[in-house]
């Protein structure tokens, strides 16, 4: 790779959007405070959305009863796998946006945006039209109890004419991150899920103005929510001039670039498909769980909302070292992502850590956020979380590791370090133990299959050869030189740059 000469380096530097705040630049300063200050906002929109989801819970569970808790947690598995299957996409967005900025690219970045823009358009309305219609076969093939089954239906139905606006959302939300600005999109998923959760027990039990729904009032208040927040952000984002958004004389950038089409294919769907085999696996144990009846499945459900509280912290430092870390590939900082990735797993290691502790001490009383008092699933929920929650502290890490891997553009040994885990060792091994172990079998299977991908991960990450890897042809390997597996050291244009940036004014916004 031939060197640029100083006046082209500071033109790069210089280039951006005409106005608008400071760009944010993961590419310099400290590891562990940058990396922390931009997960916070993350976190906070994870526990946003994980709040929403409880508090969903909770007003379906006392108000409609334990069939219809059961009936959310089974169309939700769904739900998860839909999201799970535009991660991958969003990811790989989020990465090239990450690297094209970090090498001071603007010309790909707005490349990006425009082809991922249309792309997103075309998915999300394909993937909600046919999920409404094949609503009642997936939850057959689901197993999900024939006293929920009804309520799943309604339920489901509407979350899938909610998926073109949810999937959309994610998107500019994980774009957004790419830029180096986590703060936006929290601010607009407090947002959401304010109105989520008023509109939930109005629609629910129509209450005032509002029409009694039942369960499909729980739904339809995502739907009016997630689609109110997505028009106000992109509203937003338009005022600010961010580059996340396309102008009229740039309206043509919205016809599909072949290069970045590939990447996001190429790339993107591996990605997805890590996401669609932990959703698969998801649903998988739902059908084995279903097997004993509302009350061990109401009881999965509860403990499954503590559940996302524990992963909260290690998937917001995911998001967080999967941003600086595409930024300093896209610099050629490959020494800074080395550290990043170690600040990340050992961060991931406490903050998960604490609150499985803090979970452990307070059962049973936390689970009766989501389960009366004198129920039956209450002591089956203690139960189940003894087994399972520490699993989520190895499970944490191992999303760190993978998280550095992908953001270079090495998708597929994370991948199939999850396919190894979950359909090599945790359902085989839940389905093997069963007839001797019950439903014991099942629970022990998660932290198994945990420790499995945590070993997976952190071995190729030491190991494998993911530190020449890229995401698009135009953003190069840092160094030629062979991979030691221990950082590298910049090159003369990486120096250039670095050089140059600090010089020249800053490119401008992605935040709005």
């Amino acid at each position: 790779m031939e060197a640029r000469t100083e006046a082209e380096t500071a033109k790069a530097a210089d280039s951006g959007p005409p106005q608008g705040r400071k760009m944010p630049d993961l590419t310099s300063g400290p590891i562990g405070p940058t990396l922390v200050m931009f997960a916070l906002p993350v976190l906070g929109s994870n526990i946003l959305q994980s709040l929403n989801g409880s508090a969903n819970a909770i007003w379906v569970s006392h108000v409609l009863g334990e069939a219809a808790l059961t009936a959310t947690s089974n169309a939700n598995q769904i739900m998860f796998l839909m999201l799970g299957a535009v991660f991958g996409l969003s990811m790989a967005s989020n990465i090239m946006i990450g690297q094209a900025l970090g090498a001071r690219d603007q010309t790909l970045a707005k490349k990006v945006i425009g082809t991922s823009t249309a792309f997103f358009i075309v998915v999300s309305l394909t993937v909600g039209a046919l999920g409404a219609a094949l609503t009642p076969s997936i939850l057959t093939a689901m197993g999900t109890p024939l006293d929920a089954k009804r309520d799943a239906i309604a339920y489901l139905r509407v979350i899938f004419s909610a998926m073109p606006f949810m999937y959309f959302f994610s998107y500019v939300m994980m774009a957004q991150r790419g830029t180096g600005d986590s703060r936006t999109p929290f601010y607009f998923s407090l947002l959401a899920v304010g109105l989520d959760i008023t509109l939930n027990p109005l629609l629910i039990m129509g209450i005032g103005p509002f029409p009694r729904m039942g369960i499909a009032g729980s739904a339809t208040s995502t739907l009016v929510s997630q689609t109110i927040t997505l028009v106000a952000m992109i509203v937003h984002l338009y005022r600010k001039r961010s580059i996340l958004v396309l102008r009229p004389n740039e309206l043509k950038l919205l016809i599909p670039d072949l290069t970045v089409v590939r990447s996001l294919v190429l790339k993107g769907l591996p990605m997805g498909f890590q996401m669609l085999v932990n959703s698969l696996a998801a649903v998988t144990m739902m059908g084995l769980v279903n097997r004993y009846g509302v009350h061990t499945s109401a009881a999965y459900g509860a403990a499954a909302q503590l559940w996302t509280y524990v992963q909260m912290p290690a998937m917001a430092l995911g998001a967080a070292v999967s941003s600086m870390a595409a930024q300093n590939v896209g610099a050629g900082r490959m020494d800074r992502v080395e550290r990043v990735a170690r600040s990340g797993a050992l961060y991931s290691f406490l903050f998960t850590a604490t609150p499985v502790v803090l979970i452990y001490l307070a059962d049973p009383w936390v689970l009766r956020a989501f389960l009366p008092g004198n129920s039956p699933s209450l002591p089956i929920a203690v139960h189940i979380n003894s087994i399972v929650l520490w699993g989520f502290i190895a499970f944490g890490m191992a999303f760190i590791f993978s998280g550095i891997v992908r953001s270079t553009g090495a998708v597929w040994p994370p991948l199939l370090a999850m396919i190894i885990a979950l359909w090599g060792v945790r359902i085989p091994m839940a389905n093997f133990l069963e007839p001797r172990m019950g439903a014991d079998a099942v629970w022990l299977s998660f932290p198994v299959g945990s420790v499995t991908v945590l070993a997976l991960a952190a071995g190729y990450y030491q190991w494998g050869g993911w530190r020449k890897s890229r995401m698009l042809p135009t953003t190069t390997p840092a160094t030629d030189e062979p991979d030691t597996g221990f950082g590298q050291p910049m090159i003369e244009e990486a120096e250039m740059i670095a050089e140059a940036a600090a010089q020249a004014p800053a490119a401008q916004p992605a935040k709005a």
